[in-house]
C-alpha cells in the first residue's frame, strides 16, 4: 500500500479506530447534505430519538430538484415541493446552517462549499451525492455516500470505510490553446475507462495540474467518480491558500488563516512518498474533447474518429456498437459536425464564474444556431450575482440562450430541465448515460463550457478553436 501520500497522513489523522468489519471509523470534518438524500436519514435519527452530534460541521443546501425558472412557492412539482418542505422542517428542528434560496447562498452543494471556504485542506469531508470527490481539489478527501452513511454521520461524526489505494497520476507539459481541465479529465477517463480506478483514490500532480486555477483542479477532481475512482485530490499549494483566503471562512480572520495554513503545509506527499500505481498523460497532446458514446469512457479528440467496435478489446465491442446505435454516430468518422438541439451550460463540474466567463467569451458577438435551445444555470446564486455584475448575462441573453437560477437543472433532469424525445444536447456536465437528462431517448455528449458555447453558436460539434477569439485556458 500507498505510504506517505497525502492520502495516508489525512486518513491516519481522521482514524478513530479499526472495526471488526475491517474498516476504519473515521471522523468527518465536513458533511453537506441537501434536499434528496438526507430525508431519510433524518427520518432514521428520529426512529431512534437520537440528536445530530456535530450540527457546526454540517451544512445544508438544496440543488437537485430546486426549479432554475420559476421559484414561486409552492413548486410546480409535488415531489419537489415535498423534498424541500423536509429539509425546511428538519434543518431548522436540528439548528443547522442551510443556504436557503432566499439567502443569497444557495447553489449545488459542490460549488457553494469551496466559495465559502467550508472545503479545506486536510478535511474529510461526505456527502450523499457521488460528486463530492469535487472537494479533493483543495487537498481534503472527500467521498460520496449513502443514506444509512449519512444516518450514521448525524448520529457519530464519523463514517465507516475501507482504506483504498493510491494512484498518482502525472500529468506533464501545459495544455495547449482552447483546451481546459474538462479536456483533460474526459482524456483521463477515456484513456483508463470507467473502471480503471475502482480500489483507488487519485493524486492529480505534475506541471499541467499544478497550473490549473481551483476551479478546474474541481473540475478534474469531480469526475473522479467516473473514472471509477473513490475519490480524487489536487495537493494544497499557493494556489489553494490565496482562494481560501478570500472566502467567508477567512476574509475577516487573517490569524486563523495563518495558524491552518502550516498544517494545510505539513500534509502534501513528500518527496518520498510510495504510491500503488503511477500513471503519465501528456497535456500537449490533448485537444478537445468530446464524448461519442453513453459513458464518460467512451471519448475522442473533436479530430479524431469515433472508433470502430472491432477495435476495440472484445469486453467493450457490445456495448460501444449499443452505444453507437443509441447516439447514431457513425464509427470511423469525427464527432466534428455533429447536430445539437441543445447547449446546456452547468452543474458541479463547469458552472462556476472562470467557466461562464470562458463560455461568454465564446458566445459574445454571435447567436445560438437557429433550431438549438440554450440554458444557462449557474452553480451558485453567488456565481448567478457575480456574473450578473460584470454582464455576463446579457452576453448569454443576447446571444439567445435562457438564464436560470442555480441549480443541478439538466444535468440530472430532477426538475424541469429536460431533453425531450431524442434531442442531442451539448452538455458542460458530468454523466451522459442514457436518460439521465430526463429523456430515455435523449443524447448527450460531454464536453468543456467553450466547446458548448461554440457548438450552440453553430449548431454543431466545432473545435473551438477554429472559431475567431479561441480563449487561451489553463483551467
Amino acid at each position: 500500500m500507498s505510504e506517505g501520500t497525502l492520502y495516508d497522513a489525512v486518513w491516519d489523522r481522521h482514524r478513530v479506530r479499526r472495526l471488526p468489519s475491517g474498516q476504519d471509523q473515521l471522523f468527518v470534518g465536513l458533511h453537506l447534505i441537501h434536499e434528496v438524500t438526507s430525508p431519510q436519514a433524518f427520518g432514521m435519527l428520529e426512529e431512534r430519538g437520537l440528536d445530530i452530534a456535530y450540527p457546526e460541521r454540517t451544512h445544508a443546501t438544496a440543488d437537485h430538484i430546486v426549479p432554475t425558472a420559476d421559484r414561486e412557492r409552492p413548486y410546480g412539482d409535488d415531489a419537489a415541493e415535498a423534498m424541500m418542505s423536509e429539509l425546511e422542517e428538519n434543518v431548522a428542528e436540528a439548528g443547522l446552517t442551510f443556504d436557503h434560496p432566499d439567502t443569497g447562498r444557495q447553489g449545488i452543494v459542490h460549488v457553494v462549499g469551496p466559495e465559502q471556504g467550508l472545503t479545506q485542506p486536510g478535511m474529510t469531508v461526505v456527502c450523499g451525492d457521488s460528486h463530492t470527490a469535487t472537494h479533493g481539489a483543495f487537498g481534503a478527501l472527500a467521498f460520496g455516500i449513502g443514506t444509512s452513511q449519512i444516518r450514521d454521520v448525524f448520529a457519530t461524526g464519523t463514517v465507516a470505510m475501507e482504506k483504498q489505494a493510491v494512484r498518482r497520476i502525472e500529468v506533464t507539459g501545459e495544455l495547449g490553446e482552447g483546451v481546459s481541465a474538462k479536456d483533460l479529465i474526459l482524456t483521463i477517463i477515456g484513456e483508463l475507462g470507467t473502471d480503471g480506478g475502482v480500489g483507488y483514490v487519485y493524486e492529480y500532480g505534475g506541471p499541467a495540474v499544478e497550473s490549473l486555477s481551483m476551479e478546474g483542479r474541481m473540475t478534474v477532481c469531480n469526475m473522479s467518480i467516473e473514472g471509477g475512482a473513490r475519490a480524487g485530490y489536487v495537493e494544497p499549494d499557493e494556489t489553494t491558500y490565496e482562494w481560501l483566503r478570500d472566502t467567508d471562512a477567512f476574509e475577516s480572520d487573517p490569524e486563523t488563516f495563518a495558524e491552518l495554513k502550516e498544517y494545510w503545509e505539513a500534509i502534501r506527499s513528500g518527496d518520498d512518498a510510495t504510491y500503488d500505481d503511477v500513471v503519465t498523460i501528456d497535456a500537449s497532446a490533448i485537444e478537445p474533447t468530446v464524448t461519442w458514446g453513453t459513458t464518460p469512457g467512451q471519448t475522442a479528440g473533436i479530430s479524431e474518429p469515433v472508433p470502430e467496435p472491432a477495435d476495440l478489446p472484445p469486453e467493450d465491442r457490445a456495448v460501444a456498437e449499443r452505444a453507437q446505435a443509441h447516439m447514431g454516430v457513425d464509427p470511423g468518422e469525427p464527432m466534428a459536425g455533429f447536430p445539437i438541439d441543445v447547449a446546456f451550460l452547468g452543474s458541479c463540474t463547469n458552472a462556476r464564474l472562470s467557466d461562464l466567463r470562458a463560455a461568454a467569451e465564446i458566445v459574445e458577438g454571435r447567436e445560438v444556431a437557429d433550431d438549438v435551445r440554450g440554458l444557462v444555470v449557474p452553480g451558485s446564486q453567488r456565481v448567478k450575482a457575480a456574473a450578473e455584475a460584470e454582464g455576463l448575462d446579457d452576453v448569454f441573453r443576447e446571444a439567445g440562450f435562457e438564464w436560470r437560477g442555480a441549480g443541478c437543472s439538466m444535468c440530472l433532469g430532477m426538475n424541469d430541465d429536460q431533453l425531450v424525445g431524442d434531442e442531442v444536447c451539448a452538455s458542460s456536465s458530468n454523466r451522459n448515460f442514457v436518460g439521465r437528462q430526463g429523456s430515455a431517448d435523449g443524447r448527450t455528449v460531454l464536453m468543456s463550457p467553450e466547446m458548448v458555447a461554440a457548438a450552440a453558436v453553430t449548431g454543431e460539434l466545432t473545435d473551438v478553436r477554429e472559431l475567431d477569439a479561441a480563449p487561451e485556458v489553463a483551467r
